[in-house]
């Protein structure tokens, strides 16, 4: 059994739910012989994945769903073996190159170099080009980027890109000046509200306006999680009441602890019990900017209003290194030792950490 998200997940562009102009002139777009490179950018749970599928199958028809998944090899310079995971049909390639880190230039240059070289036409299919799906841009390197600028250019007879992510201000300029950007804004809580209600309609299943609202405002206008903790709710209590209680996802749970072991005690075995933690947090594939401004908004709630502006400006600083560096835990690690300087501070006390 497939989880909501999945289930009604739409799959033509004239059923999506909301931003219907937008999808309408997605629409038109297909109907031209050719069409640019196009970037997909918005927050998470906005339907950016679901509006490329969608397009997709505009152009090509159902066999853009008849899906197979590989792991293809590379090799880089330094004759290091990269493993990288792509979700295939005969029309198009998707990859995450950010999964193999700092090397995800190499996955770039020679992913689309193989696709536009190598892979064949399917003789029924409507373009005279291969579309290749690149999920994350905005955490590639600038290597990476600077690679598929040049990419892009030299394979544009026969591949277009589909480039998703969620902020724009990470990708070059020059990326961006080459693709056709498509901003797909959150939809709203009455947006959200309404989605949910109709899937439990679907199901079989009265949700009352109440909770659906709340659902709506928890999951900060994330449509995938308020479909989750819906299903969530659905499955800890049935018949749903207006005042039920809302369980939150395990990472944020984890994540609330961590916040609450650093106001308990500020010292270095403290820390080096939180880097486990984040360690836990990585490893279960939460992202890091996740946690980060998690993490902040759970330090805000529960420290001093006096203290706010030091932690924020301290947050905005190992932020910033944790977009540019290549080892996430180092920055998580040396905010939480900054926010225990700052706390410990401010209670009058000193630590080894400072």
């Amino acid at each position: 059994m497939s989880l909501w998200a999945d289930k009604y997940r739409p799959k033509d562009l004239q059923k999506l739910d909301y931003h219907k102009e937008q999808a309408a002139n997605l629409s038109k777009l297909t109907q031209e012989g050719d069409f640019p490179h196009l970037l997909f950018y918005g927050p998470c749970g906005s339907g950016k994945k679901t509006r490329m599928m969608c397009l997709l199958k505009e152009m090509y028809g159902p066999g853009v769903e008849r899906l197979k998944v590989e792991n293809m090899n590379f090799t880089t310079p330094s004759n290091k073996k990269l493993e990288v995971t792509t979700v295939s049909s005969s029309y198009h390639i998707e990859v995450n190159p950010s999964d193999v880190g700092i090397y995800d230039r190499v996955i770039i240059m020679n992913l689309i170099k193989n696709v536009a070289q190598t892979q064949q036409l399917d003789i029924n299919g409507q373009r005279a080009f291969k579309v290749i799906v690149l999920t994350n841009v905005d955490e590639l390197t600038k290597d990476a980027q600077h690679a598929l600028r040049r990419t892009m250019e030299k394979y544009i007879s026969t591949c277009r890109l589909l480039l998703c992510g969620t902020s724009i201000s990470r990708i070059i300029p020059a990326i961006r000046s080459r693709c056709l950007c498509i901003r797909v804004a959150a939809p709203s809580i009455e947006q959200i509200s309404t989605i949910l209600q109709t899937i439990c309609k679907k199901e079989g299943l009265t949700l009352p306006l109440e909770l659906a609202d709340r659902i709506a405002i928890k999951s900060n206008r994330n449509l995938r999680r308020a479909l989750l903790m819906c299903e969530a709710c659905k499955v800890e209590s049935y018949p749903f009441t207006p005042d039920q209680e809302i369980e939150e996802p395990d990472w944020q749970i984890f994540i609330k602890h961590i916040a609450n072991k650093a106001i308990k005690e500020q010292s270095i075995s403290t820390l080096a019990e939180i880097r486990e933690r984040f360690y836990e947090l990585i490893i279960h594939g939460i992202p890091s900017d996740i946690i980060f401004k998690t993490l902040l908004k759970e330090l805000l709630k529960i420290s001093d209003p006096e203290i706010h502006p030091q932690i924020v400006e301290s947050a905005a600083f190992y932020e910033h290194r944790l977009q540019t560096g290549s080892k996430d835990i180092f920055h998580l690690e040396a905010f939480m030792a900054k926010f225990m300087c700052i706390y410990s501070q401010f209670l009058g006390e000193f630590v080894d950490i400072c």
